[in-house]
């Protein structure tokens, strides 16, 4: 295949440049907010227990949105882009909020109620992410984001057991974020309005249309 047909195909990958403004925007903010930021909490975070074990889902989360990604990318274009547009909208907003809100939180454990295979990947998981940049949760929205462009693309949505098991490994995925004291209720929260706002505009909106464009008389 010449040059010119695999860049018409897989032009589309020309989205994965927005890392090159995600990431040193994301790695400033972690850098910078330490100290001083608006502690996030709520209430109910006092009464979600420590469950290590969910620690799991929550590092399978990068396999997810990796996985999940490339097979939109080489098998759907177009859920891909929509699916991209929703990713990076959001994740711009949540840029921009951490930015004008530094945010933070004081919920992990100071002692770990047991010791186990698991603890030590949540001490891990600690070790490399910091307790700030957490509204809305990025783990939340991306997981959204991806079930959504997952179970609309056409290859899966009729396949009703293929769509349970990713809606129900996002859920998994959201829970793992208050088990393991990486989220506060509050960011989860946050994070389900930020993805609900965007699925009205990105998806509720443009099937609308399509469905006004099929039902216009044909002068």
């Amino acid at each position: 295949m010449k040059i010119k047909q695999l860049f018409k195909k897989y032009n589309h990958a020309l989205v994965f440049l927005y890392g090159f403004i995600y990431m040193p925007w994301f790695l400033y903010l972690e850098k910078h907010v330490t100290s001083d930021f608006y502690l996030i909490h709520s209430p109910l975070d006092d009464y979600i227990p420590f469950i290590e074990v969910f620690v799991v889902p929550y590092l399978l989360w990068f396999l997810f949105i990796a996985a999940g990604s490339f097979y939109l990318f080489f098998t759907d274009k177009k859920g891909f882009l929509k699916m991209a547009a929703f990713l990076i909208i959001g994740m711009t907003a949540f840029l921009i909020i951490c930015t004008v809100y530094p945010n933070g939180l004081n919920l992990r454990p100071e002692v770990f109620p047991r010791e186990n295979l698991f603890v030590e990947l949540v001490r891990y998981v600690y070790s490399t992410d910091t307790p700030t940049n957490v509204l809305p949760s990025m783990h939340v929205f991306n997981s959204i984001g991806l079930c959504i462009g997952l179970t609309r693309t056409g290859s899966i949505r009729n396949k009703r057991g293929v769509c349970v098991s990713i809606q129900i490994f996002t859920l998994l995925i959201i829970l793992s974020t208050v088990f393991l004291k990486q989220h506060s209720v509050t960011d989860v929260i946050a994070g389900l309005a930020l993805a609900g706002i965007l699925y009205q505009f990105i998806y509720v909106r443009e099937k609308k249309r399509a469905h006004r464009l099929q039902h216009q008389p044909v002068i």
